[in-house]
């Protein structure tokens, strides 16, 4: 999720906007620009082609732009202050809304948020919160809880890997949770687990996932971004040389970015996720306390490939349809690490 930032050129240059996104203040109404609509922007510090958070990230933009109208901008960033100069530019340009993608932006939001008390910031993935600062927090950990059942009871031989961008807090939660699945149905499985420090170095994810193929695990999911080729490479060359593996894809569904290996995907519809958070916006919703989706409203879950679904035997389909449904009613409770402003644990 949340990549070390790449070198760009100047901010300045980067504010396109994509539907023509009006110039002018916000209203008192929460929606600025042209009579009906307003003005959202998105940042990330990672590329949207990435064919996962960021790419999800993107598409949430999108549909702002086609369900509700929104005049839209996306600005890529790579250092604390060019996070701090975006928000200086959204918020002179009089933008509403602006999704700040990654948990790396949550100290600049909460600067921009003292400083631009008309614009409100969501920060995805975030842990602190202001009056219009509000975290956007993806439990994606139900997702991958059903992604370790899945790669446990897929393994030959009994051990499986996970190789991971930056070890922050919402990363480490998924990692978690997806040991518990694993040993949810495999209580002896052997975990592997390694983090590259960056979110989007192909040739380091690569080298993680073959040194864990290496030592044995036969399924590797992985929490990076663009990085995840490698990893998706990693496996494919080791079943091309006549070897017995496979990758589980995170944050998007990407069981189509290498079907022939990608068992399945821990999803985020982030898009549908902005959606809703723009509309709760709209309504004067959205303020002063974090927003949680995952499973109960449809926005995190475990896709299993199409193409592979039949290599998946019926009673472990059963056992995670079973689960979802159990984390969905309440009752089975998926380990969190927690890092929220308020939560029990949080530091």
């Amino acid at each position: 999720m949340f990549p070390i930032p790449r070198p760009l050129a100047s901010l300045p240059l980067l504010l396109v906007a994509l539907g023509g996104a009006a110039c002018g203040g916000a209203s008192d109404g929460g929606a600025g620009g042209e009579e009906g609509t307003f003005q959202a922007a998105l940042l990330t510090s990672g590329p949207v082609s990435d064919a996962g958070w960021y790419a999800g990230g993107w598409e949430g933009l999108m549909m702002l732009r086609d369900s509700l109208g929104a005049s839209v901008s996306h600005q890529q960033t790579r250092t604390p202050a060019e996070y701090d100069e975006a928000f200086l530019s959204y918020a002179s340009a009089g933008y509403d809304l602006v999704f700040a993608h990654g948990f790396e932006y949550q100290d600049a939001a909460l600067r921009a948020g003292e400083r631009f008390p008309d614009m409100t910031i969501v920060v995805s993935g975030g842990g602190r919160v202001s009056e219009n600062v509000v975290p956007l927090i993806f439990r994606l950990e139900q997702g991958s809880y059903l992604a370790g059942m899945v790669a446990a009871g897929m393994s030959e031989t009994g051990t499986v890997g996970m190789v991971g961008g930056v070890a922050i807090p919402p990363a480490v939660g998924t990692f978690r949770a997806f040991e518990a699945g694993a040993r949810a149905v495999d209580p002896e499985v052997r975990v592997l687990e390694t983090f590259i420090g960056n979110w989007d170095d192909v040739a380091a994810a690569k080298e993680a996932a073959v040194a864990q193929l290496g030592r044995g695990a036969d399924v590797i999911i992985h929490n990076v971004d663009a990085a995840s080729f490698g990893v998706f490479q990693a496996v494919r060359e080791r079943v091309q040389a006549g070897g017995r593996a496979w990758a589980l894809g995170m944050n998007r569904d990407q069981n189509d970015v290498a079907p022939d290996v990608i068992l399945g995907s821990a999803v985020i519809r982030v898009p549908q996720a902005f959606l809703e958070t723009a509309r709760r916006w709209q309504a004067g919703e959205v303020g002063g306390a974090p927003i949680y989706t995952g499973t109960e409203q449809q926005v995190v879950d475990f896709v299993l490939n199409p193409a592979l679904a039949d290599r998946v035997p019926a009673e472990l389909r059963a056992a995670v349809d079973e689960a979802r449904r159990q984390i969905r009613a309440g009752k089975l409770a998926v380990p969190r690490v927690p890092y929220v402003e308020g939560e029990p644990g949080a530091r």
